[in-house]
């Protein structure tokens, strides 16, 4: 199933949110689609990132450094038949993409709407969704509206916190995606290598090392997140 045990350079990937995070996660994605063998224009071709004015082709006006290096090729976009080349919103991006990620980077609240989630479902059938964005007045969506518009199948992670969700008799855990599951590691393998510099494999190696902890692989319903107990271990 697309979203859950397909390879990364398989996924189309949308980022609401174009700042530094949005596509320092953009990058990453890139890099991890590159070992798995795409060419990095492949990759990028996957990815489609969504700035204030709407999603980044190369024909946007007034487009930063940061959203160029993965605006989308404008003959692509144009071909979609869209009303304003200028302003392309996100269901409208997520209808002609059929993406199977949706990351929010946004700080834009409740902007994952039951009308972009469920068109998102119409093509895969379980979207991997992450509203990133904290605290959790900010954030793009709340998981239990996820897990009723996707009728429990959405793969979630968020950037706040949020207690359990009971949705249909099952209770489904949500995982907080934080930098504390990684940089512990990260800064305990550089200091115990005497490494002068942090690079994009080193983050994509403590990944892959934090997915094995993953209680989903044991339960398709379990978080995608490990507890905090865990985090000596992991480190």
């Amino acid at each position: 199933i697309k979203g859950i045990d397909a390879d990364i350079k398989e996924q189309k990937v949308v980022l609401f949110g174009a700042g530094s995070a949005g596509i320092g996660i953009a990058e990453l994605i890139t890099q991890a689609m590159m070992q798995e063998g795409v060419s990095k224009e492949e990759a990028k071709s996957k990815i489609f990132v969504m700035g204030r004015n709407g999603l980044a082709h190369t024909g946007s006006e007034g487009l930063d450094d940061l959203k160029k290096g993965f605006a989308q090729r404008e003959e692509v976009i144009k071909d979609w038949g869209v009303e304003d080349m200028q302003h392309i919103p996100l269901l409208e991006t997520i209808q002609h993409v059929k993406p199977t990620i949706l990351i929010g980077t946004s700080t834009q609240p409740n902007t994952f709407t039951e009308k972009v989630v469920t068109e998102i479902k119409k093509h895969v059938a379980r979207p991997i969704i992450f509203p990133l964005s904290n605290p959790t007045s900010k954030s793009e969506a709340h998981p239990q509206d996820l897990l009723k518009w996707t009728k429990g199948q959405a793969l979630i992670a968020t950037g706040s916190p949020y207690a359990p969700v009971v949705y249909e008799g099952k209770t489904y855990v949500i995982g907080q995606c934080n930098n504390v599951f990684i940089f512990p590691g990260v800064g305990l393998g550089v200091i115990a290598s005497g490494a002068n510099r942090v690079t994009d494999r080193m983050f994509l190696e403590a990944a892959d090392v934090l997915s094995r902890y993953a209680p989903i692989l044991n339960n398709p319903y379990a978080s995608l997140f490990p507890r905090l107990t865990e985090l000596r271990a992991i480190s």
